[in-house]
């Protein structure tokens, strides 16, 4: 440990570097006011998208602040402003509103966008702790976004007002989702992957197929009835039980191909105990259907059979069924 680690309380100032942000926020939440509001209505209001742009720290909190608003149902795209100055202005149509980020007002990159958002009559929304700069003179809107101080003890570093830009961000897409009436089930629809998340926390008891719908056949029968039951069942497999219903072995549209190539078309005559693979994996019903897609990804395949203590066939599961037909589509 060296002199400086001796003297300083590292959770005390941690402490303190957080305070410092909460009285910026509180700063800015008492200075919300009318400004807010119109941005609020312009977003509302407008027929394109929010084009959110700003550089440094600031253009790191306007990336997520036009993902929170995509999100939540504002479509919003990030603009660095120097790829504008560069060709990506043609991304900003009239329709659209803009919200610029600069702590000072004076970012020399962001002010010179102005003019081109002037000429298109693209409504500016400006975040700025310069009440009085460039950004807030040529902005509709301004949003006071200044702290009194910076966390960092340089004072240099931007903490609390990125912070608290940040929050505003939050504040505009929370009020929109508001205003817009959007719904748990729009959101579900931005995040598929959440969806898909609590549906692998169920059991797979709760997706497989069962009964008539598993593609059953009994061991010795011809390849001829296989491959019938495979194309009508329309799962790519088809289980293979012994008289008791223990499953045996499994056959796949892959094992079929491979068996095309070695038998050509003595294939129809040969027994499914020549074809099938024994030993297939399966999973059991209480098996989440996380555990059963793990296990898939693992050994390359689509189907589980699902079999009980007992060693018969419970059911089966495919992919699309644990990730949802039709919500979810894969490059392969």
């Amino acid at each position: 440990m060296n002199k400086i680690e001796e003297a300083l309380d590292i959770v005390e100032e941690g402490k303190k570097a957080i305070s410092i942000e909460i009285e910026g926020l509180k700063r800015v939440r008492n200075r919300l006011g009318q400004g807010f509001q119109k941005a609020a209505r312009l977003i509302l209001g407008s027929r394109g998208r929010v084009v959110i742009t700003g550089i440094g720290k600031s253009g790191l909190v306007g990336r997520k602040i036009a993902a929170t608003l995509a999100s939540t149902g504002t479509p919003s795209i990030f603009l660095h402003p120097a790829e504008a100055l560069h060709g990506d202005l043609g991304m900003v149509m009239a329709g659209d509103v803009v919200i610029a980020i600069s702590n000072s007002g004076e970012t020399q990159e962001v002010n010179a966008l102005m003019p081109a958002f002037k000429e298109r009559a693209v409504p500016v929304i400006a975040l700025t702790g310069g009440l009085k700069s460039t950004l807030a003179r040529h902005a509709d809107c301004v949003i006071d976004t200044g702290v009194e101080r910076e966390a960092c003890a340089l004072g240099l570093a931007p903490t609390a007002s990125t912070t608290a830009c940040l929050a505003v961000g939050d504040a505009l897409a929370v009020v929109l989702l508001k205003l817009r009436r959007f719904s748990k089930q729009d959101f579900r629809r931005n995040h598929p992957s959440g969806t898909l998340g609590e549906r692998l926390k169920v059991s797979v008891g709760q997706v497989m197929l069962t009964g008539q719908e598993i593609p059953t056949v009994r061991a010795g029968q011809l390849m001829d009835l296989v491959t019938r039951v495979i194309d009508e069942k329309g799962l790519g497999a088809a289980l293979v039980l012994d008289e008791s219903d223990h499953l045996i072995g499994i056959v796949t549209d892959g094992d079929l191909r491979r068996a095309m190539v070695r038998f050509g078309e003595d294939l129809a005559k040969k027994r499914v105990d020549e074809i099938m693979t024994r030993n297939p994996k399966t999973v059991m019903p209480e098996a989440l259907a996380a555990d059963a897609l793990a296990l898939m990804e693992t050994h390359l395949i689509t189907v589980l059979p699902v079999v009980g203590l007992d060693g018969r066939v419970a059911g089966i599961v495919h992919l699309h069924d644990l990730l949802g037909k039709g919500q979810f589509k894969f490059i392969v």
